[in-house]
């Protein structure tokens, strides 16, 4: 798996004003992975600079993460509370932490980051093998926005603004996705293009079977709307028996 997330993403990613980022977004997520996980241990794949993870600790839900990135790894151990998250560095789809958890967690679109079903695969299967029997796991992702692509067409903006334009460049036969930013300083212009896999609803499904995992929830968002054939993302919840 590449790092995307070395120091330059690191040292702003903080400073995202996006919707993750706000604060009644971050409650009502830790709301839900606070009753998920009761009063059993978590485990966050991609725990990142701890966004999620810190409120979720501070709930008093004992948090490990797994993190790819020493740079971002760095930012959270230095945020306050950031040494009661014990973070591993390693790869999700094979990086081991010992103990049994409650719930294992994926936010923010972050499984699409490994690129290839056989490494999505090696994810659910990693997050089973932490699972406690009961345990649940829980995959938020955006749904593909194809239906909205007039045929032929491949690219989606997603946002157009004077200092940054955003749009996504789908290919069809590989369930690749490519996420071009152009960002404007007010004196030069920089690109960055980051590569997804999108996954549909139903294929993450056949993940978790594979995984020994078996559907317990999918709604619309952190509120748990009913997810829709409209819905632009979803949640979802799987739970290994037991």
């Amino acid at each position: 798996m590449t790092n995307y997330f070395d120091e330059p993403v690191a040292a702003t990613y903080d400073d995202d004003e996006g919707e993750m980022f706000d604060p009644r977004v971050i409650e009502r997520t830790v709301d839900v992975l606070a009753e998920l996980a009761g009063a059993r241990p978590a485990l966050e794949l991609a725990v990142g600079t701890g966004r999620i993870a810190l409120p979720l600790s501070r709930r008093g839900v004992p948090v490990s993460g797994i993190e790819l990135s020493e740079a971002m790894a760095q930012r959270l151990r230095t945020k306050p509370g950031g040494d009661a998250v014990d973070v591993t560095l390693g790869d999700m789809t094979s990086t081991r932490v010992d103990g049994g958890f409650g719930l294992v967690y994926l936010v923010f679109n972050t499984i699409s980051n490994l690129l290839t079903q056989d490494d999505q695969v090696a994810c659910f299967c990693n997050a089973a093998a932490h699972l406690a029997p009961g345990g649940f796991f829980v995959v938020e992702l955006s749904v593909p926005v194809l239906q909205k692509l007039p045929p032929g067409e491949v690219y989606r903006v997603f946002d157009h603004e004077e200092s940054h334009l955003g749009f996504d460049e789908y290919d069809v036969v590989t369930q690749r996705m490519y996420s071009h930013h152009y960002r404007f300083d007010g004196t030069t212009y920089r690109r960055d293009s980051v590569p997804f896999r999108y996954i549909w609803p139903a294929e993450l499904d056949l993940m978790a079977r594979i995984a020994g995992m078996r559907p317990f929830a999918r709604w619309a968002d952190w509120e748990r709307a009913p997810f829709t054939a409209q819905s632009p993302s979803h949640v979802s919840v799987w739970q290994l028996p037991g």
